[in-house]
């Protein structure tokens, strides 16, 4: 077992975090190392062979285990420890941890995609433009991330702009103003009360969403709309689709957000999906349904 000691839920526990762990896997033998968020990797690196790694931590956590695990027989098992555990949901992982421990000793094996941008991979999804600025102005900010959010999307916001991108989309070239250009690992959600969840992570696909350049009212109008379901494909965004394979071109860096870890890329940037890249412990009762 891998722990982010650093990671939202984890981080809150303090000196707790090794007997909650140990608690919650209560009469199994685990070889546990709590490690910073900046040696999950190299960590799960030395254990990887193994049939099932444990890892525990947020998305960007998650992400940089798969990335090690990737292609490999051992199985990912996620102890959802972030903040907000997006995978977790989608892969119907229990946020209580020690449900997330039976699933993780006793779940079933499924291989789901994984994505990359370049040689980074991703579990989620890639954001670049007003997404980007969002992460980079939050982090400015003392305190837990959910608090900053706030006056840090007001003061994005305030100062936004579009941006031109020069697309390929499966080898078709496509030129979008956008401030938010957005790709996913599979199909992400736009109705009520599903906004932002993927009801699968083995179609295939990459999603992408470009929102259409709005002003500030506009664009907050659209924010109201999408979260009760009610976003219109032809006036909210001017490209909606989904593809195997997505390149900005052009030259240069980028900043992008992976799952909510903002890096600096080069362009050309080429975004692929990586079909049944990844072996993940789940319930029992998703791999029926």
């Amino acid at each position: 077992m891998v722990v982010n000691r650093g990671g939202g839920t984890a981080g809150s526990l303090g000196d707790a975090l090794e007997h909650t762990l140990r608690e919650a896997f209560a009469g199994q033998a685990i070889d546990l190392r709590l490690v910073e968020g900046r040696d999950v990797a190299a960590t799960v690196e030395e254990v990887a062979g193994t049939p099932v790694v444990a890892v525990g931590g947020g998305d960007g956590t998650q992400g940089s285990a798969a990335a090690v695990l990737a292609g490999s027989e051992t199985a990912l098992a996620i102890l959802p420890l972030g903040t907000r555990n997006h995978l977790a949901r989608d892969l119907q992982i229990p946020t209580d941890l020690g449900e997330a421990a039976k699933v993780a000793a006793g779940g079933c094996r499924e291989s789901i995609d994984l994505a990359r941008a370049g040689d980074r991979v991703f579990v989620n999804n890639a954001s670049i433009g007003l997404y980007t600025r969002l992460v980079r102005e939050r982090d400015k900010r003392a305190g837990p991330k959910w608090l900053g959010t706030l006056p840090a999307a007001w003061t994005v916001l305030r100062t936004m702009r579009a941006k031109p991108f020069a697309l390929a989309i499966d080898g078709k070239r496509r030129r979008v103003v956008t401030p938010l250009l957005f790709i996913g690992n599979n199909r992400y959600s736009l109705d009520a009360g599903k906004l932002g969840q993927r009801e699968t992570l083995t179609d295939s696909v990459l999603s992408l969403l470009a929102i259409e350049r709005k002003s500030v009212p506009a664009l907050l109008g659209f924010a109201v709309r999408a979260l009760f379901g009610r976003a219109d494909a032809q006036r909210d965004f001017c490209e909606l689709t989904a593809a195997r394979e997505v390149t900005i071109e052009g030259t240069g860096e980028i900043e992008v957000a992976f799952d909510g870890e903002v890096e600096r890329m080069p362009v050309p940037l080429k975004f692929a999906i990586m079909p049944a890249a990844l072996q993940v412990m789940v319930p029992a009762e998703a791999t029926d349904a």
